[in-house]
């Protein structure tokens, strides 16, 4: 019997343990088997934050995830649990994010802004918009328009993680990936959503496009995709954060769209 097989036995017999007879102590011993897991995720999340955010803050958020995931897991369906736990760590660590408010309003205005922009230009030429374009519109420069999406990088670590509509819990991001997981009950409204998602990633530069897929297909750090990209890692923030304000145009159009059909 080689090592992974016997280890998978193991972490078996831990959540038969816990789910059939409710042992603490198997339960106790679960969480530390999978604490990589929230070392992973903060760690990954952790990139391109402002200094003020604990990186211990982060961590002991995803702890609580990766608890809550080990309480609602069901291992009988043979499912993967680190998937399933990677999400849920993502998500406290995401939600202990928006409830410290640690993004100054300032930046959510300037990131409003570009993206408002973005959404009014695009539509106005039916095409993808220079930098050039978006700084004359905004009446700056284009250094002082890099500055800009440089400010905004650290919103856009969880931008698609924000509900579609405020009373529902599904997401932009949901709306990008986990495509073998195909929901019976999913709306129309949900099918426009992912259409418009698909034409703005078809929108996106080749680099912005790069980017999105490593990020969030491959799971690669921002400081990864800038060695494969053979770019410096605050270009690529750049890149991301002009990708997620783009996407985020098109899928608020969309959905105001559909708001009105409601």
């Amino acid at each position: 019997m080689n090592e992974r097989k016997a280890a998978h036995l193991n972490y078996s017999e831990l959540w038969e343990r816990w789910k059939e007879h409710g042992e603490l102590e198997a339960k106790k011993q679960l969480i530390e088997k999978y604490l990589s897991i929230v070392d992973y995720v903060s760690g990954r999340l952790a990139v391109g934050l402002p200094k003020n955010v604990s990186k211990d803050d982060l961590a002991s958020n995803g702890v609580m995830g990766l608890i809550d995931a080990i309480e609602k897991f069901d291992y009988e369906r043979g499912l993967q649990f680190e998937t399933y736990a990677s999400w849920r760590v993502r998500g406290a660590i995401l939600d202990g994010l928006r409830q410290g408010d640690w993004v100054p309003r300032s930046v959510r205005e300037k990131a409003k802004k570009i993206e408002d922009a973005y959404q009014k230009l695009e539509q106005q030429y039916l095409r993808t918009v220079s930098d050039e374009e978006m700084s004359s519109y905004l009446q700056i420069s284009e250094k002082e328009f890099q500055s800009m999406l440089q400010e905004v990088a650290v919103m856009s670590i969880y931008s698609l993680e924000d509900p579609i509509r405020e009373e529902e819990a599904e997401t932009r991001l949901s709306l990008l990936v986990d495509e073998k997981a195909k929901n019976p009950d999913h709306t129309v409204n949900e099918f426009y959503l992912r259409q418009a998602l698909v034409q703005g990633i078809e929108k996106l530069t080749e680099k912005e496009r790069t980017v999105v897929s490593l990020l969030y297909y491959e799971d690669l750090s921002l400081s990864e995709i800038a060695e494969v990209m053979s770019l410096s890692p605050s270009r690529i923030s750049q890149l991301h954060s002009k990708a997620i304000l783009r996407l985020r145009a098109t899928l608020d159009k969309q959905r105001d769209l559909l708001m009105q059909k409601d």
